[in-house]
């Protein structure tokens, strides 16, 4: 998996700075969210940079330990007092967390639900390395009948309460969207205007490269290195799901760690959805949260999903590898070699 991940900022880290011989260009890489992430700076000052790049990763620490899922953190601790059926008194940014997470949820019809944190514990995905083993037919069964859901959840100012004791967050498919935010924001108030934020796939884009756009690659979902490339404009982000990130295989089927909690189990029509998300506010937590119903929504769903979501560009694989893409997003895309067919659609 980790080789995955590693072929994959490799392809970016050599699309991002082609070119970038002439201005100073810092770079720095870190292991947090699970994964991987790379800050580069481009920009005259050498050591701006580097206190640039050196503030994005204590956010990032910051976030990755106050919000971790399975390690002591704010978030286990929420956990524990919904469990035991008593309220909580949180911190405003977890209390905003949780109201953001709500919206995006009901926005996706819940296949984003980050009130599945069970669910993800009983398929072995609360950990770094994953066993090639299935829950229990009964632990699952379990789990449906309680229907956990962050739904379940009321909010009075900072204070949680929760109708169901089964609900558990994750914010494992919400938080790489946030520190992308929190990186823009972070360097930009640093005087930064050229920069990349890489975050295990998901990316946003500031400024340019010595006046050209960022290029980046998207990954192919069964083969090493990217599938296409796309230049991104400042403040634009783009967040693939695939199957290929977090998975394991087992008597010759994969197992990915992106459940629908529909039926408990992971999503087996989708290799990957990529979106690419316009300059706004919110474009990097959108860019994480928008993907994951698209790729849970399978074969009959996926557009209405993106419609649902106000999605104009995505790219879908299928669990054939057939290739699906929106007009708009099509028009943008350099595909590696022979362009691969597809189905573009409105």
């Amino acid at each position: 998996m980790r080789a995955i991940l590693t072929r994959l900022l490799a392809a970016l880290f050599v699309l991002a700075i082609a070119g970038c011989g002439r201005t100073p260009l810092q770079e720095q890489q870190a292991y947090v969210f699970g994964t991987r992430v790379e800050v580069l700076v481009v920009g005259e000052d050498p050591e701006l940079g580097r206190r640039a790049i050196a503030a994005v990763l204590r956010e990032f620490d910051r976030l990755h330990r106050g919000y971790h899922a399975w390690q002591p953190s704010e978030l286990t601790g929420l956990n524990a007092a919904i469990a035991a059926g008593k309220p909580a008194r949180v911190t405003p940014e977890m209390a905003d967390f949780i109201r953001e997470v709500q919206a995006f949820a009901r926005q996706g019809d819940y296949l984003f639900d980050p009130g599945i944190g069970r669910l993800i514990a009983l398929w072995g995905f609360q950990s770094d390395e994953f066993a090639a083993r299935l829950p229990a037919a009964a632990d699952l069964d379990a789990w449906l009948a309680a229907r956990p859901s962050i739904a379940d959840l009321a909010l009075d100012g900072n204070t949680v309460t929760s109708r169901n004791r089964s609900v558990a967050l994750d914010f494992g498919g919400y938080l790489k969207g946030v520190a992308l935010d929190r990186a823009a924001a972070i360097l930009r108030q640093q005087g930064i205007a050229n920069a990349l934020i890489n975050i295990g796939g998901n990316v946003m884009a500031l400024g340019s490269k010595e006046g050209k756009p960022w290029r980046v690659g998207i990954q192919h979902p069964r083969q090493p290195g990217p599938l296409a490339t796309v230049a991104l404009a400042d403040g634009e982000a783009i967040g693939t799901s695939g199957d290929y990130q977090r998975f394991f295989e087992l008597d010759g089927r994969r197992y990915a760690h992106l459940l629908d909690p529909r039926n408990g189990r992971p999503a087996g029509e989708t290799q990957a959805v990529t979106v690419l998300i316009p300059a706004a506010p919110k474009a990097g937590t959108l860019s994480d949260a928008a993907s994951k119903p698209i790729f849970v929504a399978g074969d009959a769903g996926w557009r209405d999903m993106a419609r649902t979501m106000e999605i104009g560009l995505v790219l879908r694989v299928d669990r054939d590898g057939r290739l699906f893409v929106s007009e708009a997003l099509r028009r943008r895309l350099d595909f590696i070699g022979e362009p691969p067919a597809m189905t573009v659609v409105p």
